[in-house]
């Protein structure tokens, strides 16, 4: 009798632990629900994986070098008796100078295949972001920058490494688009979006300057593959995340998204072009200095190989101060965002143009800081500015823009391990700096075009046009409603029993209700 009591007990606390149980997951799952909580959740996911990106794509600076200088090594050392046998002291001089050339390529073309091939993708996947949403297209981002991370850490010939780093230019091409889009999307208000886009601006920026040291020392005392082993725990755990809250494979939210405007159609809009050739120019600095700054210093400064691996550690922090800025300022005066880039452009300009002049490291932290405080200005002011011109020009479907916004630091970053280092080689490191600056001093007035986006509305949009005519589905019957509503001031207002009705808003000190 006494064992039965024991069973039935045993049954009820087990019952009661496992309605404890259902209750939390529950009150879990209704807090994901929460529209605010999940915007917050959705920006640590898309930050951890534009952090991961550009780690990946700055991890290899300081490994692949030495480590192919060790391949090359040993294939040397094998071939080596064949060389003495067959040629003479200056035969092996011209071949070992011919050696380096075709090294020296190698790795500039390595290093240029993940912009390259993320350029050539980003038309198409924009538009398949536009067609199928955000979520997607980011976990098909994720789980290919996870493969791209193993097939680095295992790669032990030239032609694997090749692979994982175009694969990796694939997987950005999905996530880095989709995730600014995402979060353009999520934040429909300006201040919001322009800090939200800050915040994911300061995880890209912390990701390609600490990513250098990171996989340095990592690879200096663990060797080659924790590096990447790590940054593939941190990617697999990120996809794993994104599959749980935002359950990429339900169409609920696919079906209501309304059809995007063609990328060819954006790249035409004047204003979207000043912006999208705003950012290449702003980037081109970087891009060109990051492969020949380090053979600059050696040569000029004698600087030891831990001063070259830090000289880009300390811009971090103007970085982030000039994103902090930039979106106070946004807050306080929006329609000022085309002055805060055209400034950070003429910091960018005569910051590069003060590079050469330059005699020891501490000296070139100055004109390093200003770069990345400029670009931090440039792209914080600009990003969310494209999303408000798709908004009152086009649809408010944000992948194709953002995927031009790609496209744009694509191709600094595309010609900048190929060009630069001919460039330096013909014309000098002080020609590529005050050319760079240049650049970027004449076309700061060109964002004089923008001064005027903020007075644009709305209903001037394509968008508003098109639903001038009827509306021709679901989305486009609410938007209509809407619309309606809100030209003869009518707002919604939710009774007691949770039935929408219409009031009429506060107008000449009047107010009448409907039922």
């Amino acid at each position: 009798m006494a064992f039965g009591n024991d069973g039935g007990d045993l049954a009820q606390s087990a019952a009661m632990k496992m309605s404890e149980i259902g209750e939390r997951t529950k009150q879990l799952g209704t807090k994901f629900k929460d529209p605010e909580r999940q915007r917050r959740i959705i920006l640590v996911i898309v930050c951890v994986a534009l952090l991961l990106d550009n780690m990946l794509y700055m991890v290899i600076v300081p490994i692949i070098p030495d480590y192919l200088a060790e391949l090359q090594s040993e294939a040397d050392h094998a071939s080596f008796n064949a060389r003495v046998i067959n040629a003479g002291n200056s035969s092996n001089h011209t071949i070992f100078k011919a050696t380096k050339g075709n090294f020296d390529l190698q790795i500039g073309v390595l290093f240029a295949s993940k912009a390259i091939l993320q350029l050539l993708v980003n038309p198409l996947t924009g538009t398949f972001i536009d067609r199928v949403g955000y979520d997607l297209p980011l976990f098909i981002g994720l789980i290919i920058m996870f493969f791209s991370t193993c097939l680095f850490a295992f790669a032990d010939n030239y032609v694997a490494l090749f692979a994982a780093r175009s694969l990796q230019g694939l997987g950005s091409a999905f996530a880095d688009t989709s995730g600014i889009a995402m979060i353009a999307d999520k934040y429909t208000e300006e201040a919001e979006r322009s800090r939200a886009l800050g915040i994911a601006l300061a995880f890209i920026s912390f990701g390609s300057l600490v990513a250098p040291p990171f996989g340095g020392i990592l690879y200096e005392f663990c060797g080659k593959r924790v590096p990447f082993i790590v940054l593939a725990c941190i990617c697999f755990t990120d996809s794993m995340l994104c599959l749980t809250v935002l359950k990429p494979f339900s169409r609920g939210e696919r079906e209501n998204m309304p059809v995007g405007t063609p990328i060819y159609k954006l790249m035409i809009d004047p204003y979207i072009a000043v912006v999208a050739g705003a950012l290449t120019t702003c980037n081109i600095p970087l891009a060109f200095l990051e492969p020949t700054i380090a053979n600059w210093m050696e040569e000029t400064m004698h600087s030891s190989q831990w001063e070259i691996g830090l000289a880009w550690l300390p811009a971090f922090f103007p970085h982030v101060l000039g994103v902090y800025i930039t979106v106070k300022l946004a807050a306080k005066y929006p329609h000022l965002q085309w002055f805060y880039g055209a400034l950070g452009m003429v910091i960018i300009g005569a910051s590069s143009c003060t590079v050469p002049a330059c005699k020891t490291f501490g000296q070139l932290m100055g004109p390093l800081c200003g770069i990345c405080f400029g670009i931090a200005l440039v792209d914080t002011a600009l990003l969310p500015t494209l999303a408000f011109l798709v908004d009152v020009r086009h649809v408010s479907v944000y992948g194709s823009v953002y995927a031009l916004a790609d496209i744009s630091y694509c191709v600094a970053y595309a010609l900048g391990p190929v060009v630069a280092g001919q460039i330096v080689h013909d014309l000098g490191f002080i020609q590529l700096n005050l050319g760079m600056g240049l650049a970027n001093v004449l076309y700061a007035p060109a964002l004089l075009l923008l001064k005027n986006v903020c007075q644009m509305k709305p209903s001037n949009s394509e968008r508003g046009m098109l639903l001038e005519e009827g509306a021709t589905g679901l989305y486009d019957t609410i938007k209509t409603q809407e619309r309606e509503r809100k030209r003869k001031g009518l707002s919604n207002v939710v009774d007691e029993n949770g039935i929408d009705t219409y009031s009429e808003e506060e107008s000449f000190g009047g107010e009448l209700e409907y039922a």
